[in-house]
């Protein structure tokens, strides 16, 4: 499998893995991602080159934004000024399920931003799903604190605040990774 950039004409399946994972987690009675995203959000996250997709063949089975920057509110001033890069929308093909390709984007998504520079990398999860919470404690990361207050970048209320993170190093994670390396983080060591 390998790791290429999103391009625009990604944005419907990236969309259609967001509603298959809000149908899935709904399954599950959980309300996450139950609100559309916004196809024009989508794209300029892929124009800004931090949305990639895992590739098999002519499938795509997952995709993970790798971004340096965070989400207003989340993490405190000093936090931010440590060198970290931020996991979002971390999604894989409901068929490509029970092969732990999460598991292996969050390596590679740590071999990256360990590349870059980063000490960190750092996400936030939804805050009722503890089975989602429970996947990233079992995949290294250590829980931060839960962040309720304030509302979200679309304007609704904060329900993706519970913070996890844990070191950037280098993995094996066993993708071909077909994307230009990284750029240095400002302040990485």
């Amino acid at each position: 499998m390998i790791i290429t950039h999103a391009e625009p004409h990604d944005v419907s399946k990236l969309l259609s893995f967001r509603e298959e994972a809000a149908a899935w987690l709904r399954g599950l009675s959980s309300d996450q991602w139950s609100r559309p995203y916004p196809a024009d959000k989508l794209l300029a996250t892929i124009e800004a080159g931090t949305v990639f997709m895992l590739r098999d063949g002519h499938t795509t089975a997952g995709t993970i934004t790798l971004t340096p920057e965070a989400e207003e509110g989340l993490w405190t001033q000093e936090e931010l000024a440590e060198p970290s890069m931020f996991i979002n929308k971390l999604t894989v093909a409901r068929e490509y399920s029970g092969q732990d390709l999460g598991g292996r984007l969050l390596n590679w998504a740590g071999d990256r931003a360990h590349r870059a520079g980063a000490q960190w990398i750092r996400l936030d999860a939804w805050t009722t799903n503890e089975r989602l919470q429970r996947y990233y404690l079992e995949h290294g990361f250590t829980y931060v604190r839960t962040v309720r207050e304030g509302t979200a970048v679309n304007g609704g209320p904060r329900v993706s605040g519970w913070l996890a993170q844990r070191a950037a190093r280098a993995a094996d994670h066993g993708f071909t990774d077909y994307t230009p390396a990284p750029a240095l983080l400002p302040h990485a060591a």
